[in-house]
């Protein structure tokens, strides 16, 4: 039980620090052209590096443990968060915001009652994306001693123990699935 803990905290904290990150700067730079580029170019560069040469880039500066994992976690969660809130943000109809303005609404009021509810489905799905994403690579953590279901993968894989080594795939599988059910869920209920 003590491995789920670590294995949600750190999956949860990577995702929080992700969010907060991640949707403010697309949000500011969804109608900058140059600032957006460089985001989403840095976004693409992040989903291209693999989550254990960020581990293994992070070991010098922060050492083992839940430091480093968190940092390549958070590396992992913002390209699909910074993407989806951009596309989100950028598909809203300019005819749907010019009659906001036309009915008196401040950038502001648009803001908020017009152009995130409406980019709130594209976001939500890079949030989930994100999610399962973080969860099933939260096992890479174990390698450095950050902890999570992942010990039970390591520790089947050096004894040759299979048993332990299923329970650790199909604890992550399974908690990655009911993360993104409730996710699913959730969305489905913000569209109604």
């Amino acid at each position: 039980m003590a491995h789920l803990g670590t294995h949600v905290a750190l999956a949860g904290t990577a995702l929080v620090v992700a969010l907060a990150l991640g949707i403010p700067l697309a949000g500011l730079t969804a109608d900058r052209a140059w600032p957006r580029a460089v985001l989403l170019a840095l976004a693409g560069g992040f989903r291209v590096v693999p989550s254990l040469a960020i581990l293994m880039l992070a070991l010098p500066l922060l050492g083992l443990g839940f430091g480093p994992a968190l940092l390549a976690l958070v590396v992992l969660a913002l390209p699909p968060i910074l993407v989806n809130t951009d596309v989100g943000l950028r598909s809203v109809p300019r005819a749907t915001l010019e009659a906001a303005r036309g009915t008196g609404m401040t950038e502001r009021q648009i803001g908020l009652r017009v152009r995130w509810p409406l980019a709130l489905p594209v976001v939500a799905v890079g949030v989930r994306t994100a999610t399962v994403e973080v969860i099933a690579s939260a096992t890479l953590a174990a390698f450095i001693g950050g902890g999570g279901l992942g010990d039970y993968i390591v520790g089947g894989l050096q004894t040759s123990d299979f048993s332990e080594l299923l329970l650790g795939a199909v604890s992550v599988a399974l908690l990655a699935l009911a993360a993104d059910s409730a996710l699913a869920l959730t969305q489905r209920k913000l569209a109604i």
